[in-house]
């Protein structure tokens, strides 16, 4: 275990962080699980809806290095792949 002051410290942070970057992916995780659902559904626009958010936090955990910029990517286009079948 950590000895000094700013180690016991960095320790706390890392449990901060790291529980926050969970729960982000989990997010992610599970708006892609439901618009994915609404596509199968047949329901445009909550499949619509819940594409733009998904969108928009890929993007933002991409940003803050919590995933690969290229896997947001393929993230987005398999949801705009399957987006693509309701039209």
């Amino acid at each position: 275990m950590a000895n000094t002051k700013s180690a016991l410290k960095r320790v706390r942070q890392t449990e901060v962080r790291t529980e926050r970057n969970r729960a982000e992916k989990s997010r992610i995780k599970t708006l892609r699980k439901k618009t994915l659902a609404a596509v199968a559904a047949g329901d445009k626009t909550a499949a619509n809806t819940g594409a733009s958010s998904l969108a928009s936090a890929v993007d933002k955990a991409a940003k803050h290095n919590l995933v690969h910029p290229n896997r947001a990517a393929n993230i987005k286009r398999k949801t705009a792949k399957a987006l693509a079948t309701l039209a």
